[in-house]
């Protein structure tokens, strides 16, 4: 009985008269099917920590297969070019946005008219900081704010699948907590909410700007002056006409 080489050991050759081929992806894969998912698994992690250091144009997918230990086939194999890669890393995180929607839908249901605002913020914010205490999910909003900021044409779609209906569903929450607000408004306080929230959790320099009183990534004290800082932000803004 032949014995079954590991998908690094496979000759490029069949028997020494065999024509030379060049091993796929496929085989690759195949030759040992119980490291399909740790290296599956691996290769959207390294190609997360790349794009999220490097942007999408700074990396190639060589980078990838060396960052993730694997054979160049297999990142082909596993995940197609480069861009379906690359949209394959928000879709793994797409319960990120659920938890967010659920929780945005709590307050809604419990929140008194008097702190339904509060409560929207909460749900905008808390989920990310939770995401951002987490070292992989750091990569991740970093990869998000470098989608949010650099406008690449590769970043629109997946933002208009994901990202837009998420934002639709936020601002038209915060319009029916503040009625006094047009929906232009109301949208640009999401966005300036957005900018805040994700400058906090990419942020480094705060240790430096407050003398070492501030450390970054310290939910338990920013989080609840953020939810404050964006409600009273919104609040005021929309409470009269801007000239």
């Amino acid at each position: 009985m032949a014995r079954t080489k590991s998908p690094d050991s496979i000759s490029p050759e069949a028997s020494p008269a065999a024509p030379r081929k060049r091993a796929t992806g496929k085989a690759l894969a195949g030759a040992n099917d119980q490291l399909a998912p740790n290296r599956q698994a691996n290769i959207l992690q390294a190609a997360e920590r790349l794009f999220a250091a490097r942007g999408f144009h700074g990396v190639s997918i060589r980078d990838i297969a060396d960052e993730a230990g694997v054979p160049l086939a297999l990142v082909g194999y596993y995940y197609g070019p480069k861009l379906s890669l690359y949209h394959a890393i928000f879709r793994a995180h797409a319960g990120y946005i659920d938890v967010r929607l659920q929780s945005l839908a709590e307050a809604q249901r419990a929140a008194a008219p008097e702190h339904l605002l509060d409560e929207i913020v909460k749900a905008f914010v808390l989920p990310v900081l939770e995401v951002a205490s987490q070292p992989a999910g750091q990569h991740f909003l970093r990869l998000l704010s470098r989608g949010m900021s650099d406008h690449l044409e590769e970043d629109e779609p997946i933002i208009r699948e994901l990202f837009d209906p998420l934002a639709h569903s936020f601002i038209d929450a915060i319009a029916s907590a503040l009625p006094q607000a047009t929906r232009g408004q109301v949208a640009w306080c999401y966005q300036f909410a957005l900018g805040a929230l994700l400058h906090h959790v990419n942020d480094r320099r705060i240790e430096r700007l407050s003398f070492g009183q501030n450390q970054p990534g310290d939910a338990a004290t920013a989080g609840p002056l953020l939810v404050r800082f964006i409600a009273h932000g919104m609040r005021g803004a929309c409470s009269g006409p801007v000239h």
